[in-house]
C-alpha cells in the first residue's frame, strides 16, 4: 500500500507511535493484520497483541485474507506491565496494539477509562521511543468522532491516523490529521474486498462508475480530500410526506448542511419542501463534509422533487449561502480539472470560476441558485407555477 505508507509519512518510522481510529467495524483490525502481514513476510519481527480477540480468531480472520503469518506473533495479554516485561528481553521491529482500551495497569480503575487509557498509552511511548520500536495501536471513536479518551494520547504520538467512511459502504479514507514526519494533506482511498484493504488506483472511476446518468436526483460534484481531488455522487430522494412532520435523512453528507440546503430552497425558490421527505446519500460511503458539494445536493434535491435528471456531462460545484448566492469554494482549479479528466463538458460554478487553458470543460458561470437551477434542470418551472401561498395569502 505505497499511498498508505505516504500518508504515514514514507512508511513506518522507527520508533513512532502511530495512533489508529475509527468507528467500530470501519476496517482497523483488517488493516493492522495486513501490515503485520507484509512486514512480517519482509522480515520484520511483529508483535500482535489482540485485547479484544482471541488468537484463535485473529488466526481465522488471516486464513480468510489469504495473509501469511510468517514472522508475527500474537499475544493475548492485555496488562501493560507483564506485556512490557515479557518483550524487553528481545523487542520487535513493530508492536500492533488492537486496542489501547482493552490494556490496563494493576492498580486503579478497569480497562478503557481515561486513567487507563492514559496511562497506558504514556508507557507504550516511553518504551518503544527508547528502545526503537515502532508502534500502532487503534483507537474507538466517539459519537462526535474523536478517538474515545477523549483525546489524551494524541499529543504523545507521533502520527494521529482516522480511518473514515460509512460502514455499509465499500471505500474507506485514511486521513492524517498530525504527522511528525510527514504532512497531513495526503490520504489515501480504500476499499474493503474478500482479501482486505486495497488501495483505489482512480477513485473518481470508482465512485461514479456506477451511476445512472438519466435518473433524477442524481449530480456529480467535484470535491478535494486532503490533496486529492475526487467526484462524487450526491443522490435525493423526495417524496410525499405520510404524516405531519416531514423527515430528512442523510447518508454520508452532513445532517446541518441538508437543513440549510433545504430552507434555502423552501424561502428563495418556494419549494414546497415542508409537505416532502427529503433523503440523500453520497454515494460510496464517504463522507461529504465540505460546503462546496452545496450546489450540487441542492440541484440534486430539484431534480428528484420535479423528476426531471441534469445532462450526464454536467457536474457541480459551489457553496450556497443563506441568501440563495453560490460562493466560491477553495482549491476551484483542480476541481474543475477533475471533472474534465473524467469526461465532463460542463460544470456549474460560482460567477469567477475559469477554466483552464489545457482543458475542454464548459464552465458555467452561476451568481443565485436560481440561476443554477434554471441552467442544470431545463424543464424546471417557474415560481409561479407551484402551488404554494405567499406569506400574505395570495399566490406569487
Amino acid at each position: 500500500m505505497p499511498e498508505l505508507m505516504t500518508v504515514l509519512g514514507g512508511g513506518v518510522i522507527p520508533g513512532s507511535v502511530v495512533l489508529l481510529g475509527g468507528e467500530p467495524g470501519i476496517g482497523k483490525s483488517t488493516l493492522l493484520l495486513q501490515i503485520a502481514s507484509v512486514l512480517g513476510q519482509a522480515g520484520a519481527s511483529v508483535v500482535y497483541v489482540a485485547g479484544e480477540e482471541s488468537p484463535e480468531q485473529i488466526a481465522l480472520r488471516a486464513a480468510r485474507l489469504s495473509l501469511a503469518g510468517g514472522g508475527v506473533t500474537l499475544s493475548s495479554e492485555t496488562n501493560i506491565d507483564a506485556l512490557l516485561q515479557a518483550l524487553s528481553d528481545s523487542p520487535p521491529n513493530l508492536l500492533l496494539i488492537d486496542s489501547i482500551q482493552t490494556l490496563r495497569t494493576d492498580a486503579g480503575s478497569s480497562a478503557g477509562t481515561v486513567a487507563q487509557v492514559r496511562e497506558c498509552g504514556a508507557r507504550l511511548v516511553e518504551w518503544g521511543r527508547r528502545r526503537g520500536v515502532s508502534i500502532i495501536m487503534t483507537g474507538h471513536v466517539t459519537k462526535d468522532g474523536a478517538i474515545a479518551g477523549p483525546r489524551v494520547l494524541e499529543h504523545a504520538v507521533d502520527v494521529v491516523l482516522y480511518l473514515e467512511g460509512e460502514g455499509l459502504g465499500p471505500y474507506r479514507v485514511a486521513r492524517c490529521v498530525k504527522n511528525r514526519f510527514g504532512s497531513t494533506d495526503e490520504i489515501a482511498v480504500l476499499e474493503m474486498t474478500d482479501s482486505g484493504l486495497r488501495e483505489v488506483g482512480d477513485p473518481s472511476a470508482a465512485l461514479t462508475q456506477e451511476r445512472t446518468s438519466t435518473a433524477p436526483g442524481s449530480i456529480v460534484t467535484p470535491i478535494v480530500e486532503g490533496t486529492r481531488p475526487l467526484l462524487v455522487e450526491i443522490q435525493a430522494l423526495v417524496a410525499p410526506s405520510g404524516g405531519a412532520d416531514p423527515r430528512r435523512m442523510a447518508t454520508g453528507i452532513d445532517f446541518n448542511r441538508l437543513l440549510l440546503i433545504c430552507a434555502v430552497l423552501s424561502r428563495r425558490l418556494r419549494l414546497p419542501l415542508g409537505k416532502h421527505d427529503v433523503i440523500v446519500n453520497a454515494i460510496g460511503g464517504l463522507r461529504v463534509t465540505s460546503p462546496s458539494a452545496d450546489l450540487a445536493l441542492a440541484l440534486a434535491i430539484v431534480s428528484s422533487l420535479r423528476d426531471v435528471p441534469a445532462a450526464p456531462d454536467l457536474a457541480a460545484v459551489g457553496e450556497i449561502g443563506l441568501t440563495g448566492d453560490i460562493r466560491r469554494v477553495p482549491q476551484l482549479q483542480r476541481r474543475i480539472n477533475e471533472a474534465a479528466r473524467r469526461g465532463y463538458r460542463r460544470i456549474i460554478a460560482p460567477p469567477d470560476a475559469v477554466p483552464a487553458l489545457e482543458t475542454v470543460i464548459t464552465v458555467v458561470p452561476v451568481a443565485t441558485l436560481h440561476e443554477a437551477v434554471e441552467l442544470a434542470l431545463s424543464e424546471y418551472p417557474q415560481p409561479s407555477d407551484l402551488e404554494v401561498s405567499s406569506p400574505g395569502g395570495r399566490s406569487p
